[in-house]
């Protein structure tokens, strides 16, 4: 059993972690086996977060004062945390992709940036397109006119050679 000292020491930790992580997934976890266990670690930190058990009683106590006070008010059974300071829609799709596989494990909340997500908006997030994929998007439609642009500019060129070159084929241009 831990001291009281090392319960505030606890509670010092996650208060830290709910004023300067953004990201935070509030799991459950019930009847996982080690392997499990392990598998979720490793699906985590692949997915750029970090995992960790966390007791509701010193969640609470930490949650007081910070963006995550609504959602730890009122947690039961057991509890862990998945959360990064990187992208939340890829560690949102690991955990969702891992929640399929095993139903032992479960969402009971989420904070994006502040704003708390229930279940439904989890999901929701999942299915959202990855930063990465969402700039690639971007960097298209931006460059697209560019390229529309040039292909015209040459289209010109290109049509004026044609019709020079069948001229010359059909003797139409005499010296």
């Amino acid at each position: 059993m831990k001291t009281r000292s090392e319960k505030q020491a606890d509670v010092q930790t996650l208060e830290t972690l709910f004023k300067t992580t953004p990201h935070v997934f509030f799991t459950g976890f019930e009847k996982l086996t080690v392997l499990q266990d392990y598998e979720l670690r490793k699906t985590v930190r692949a997915a750029g977060g970090r995992y960790k058990v966390i007791k509701n009683t010193l969640a609470e106590k930490a949650g007081t004062g910070t963006p995550a006070e609504k959602i730890v008010t009122g947690l039961a059974g057991m509890t862990s945390i998945a959360y990064t300071t990187g992208d939340p829609v890829a560690l949102a799709k690991a955990l969702t992709k891992y929640a399929k596989d095993n139903p032992s494990f479960t969402f009971k909340a989420g904070m994006v940036e502040g704003r708390v997500f229930d279940v439904k908006g989890i999901d929701a997030l999942a299915t959202m397109p990855s930063r990465e994929e969402i700039l690639a998007k971007l960097l298209f439609l931006m460059n697209a006119p560019a390229q529309r642009l040039v292909t015209a500019i040459n289209g010109v060129g290109r049509n004026l050679a044609v019709v020079i070159d069948q001229g010359v084929k059909e003797n139409k241009f005499s010296a």
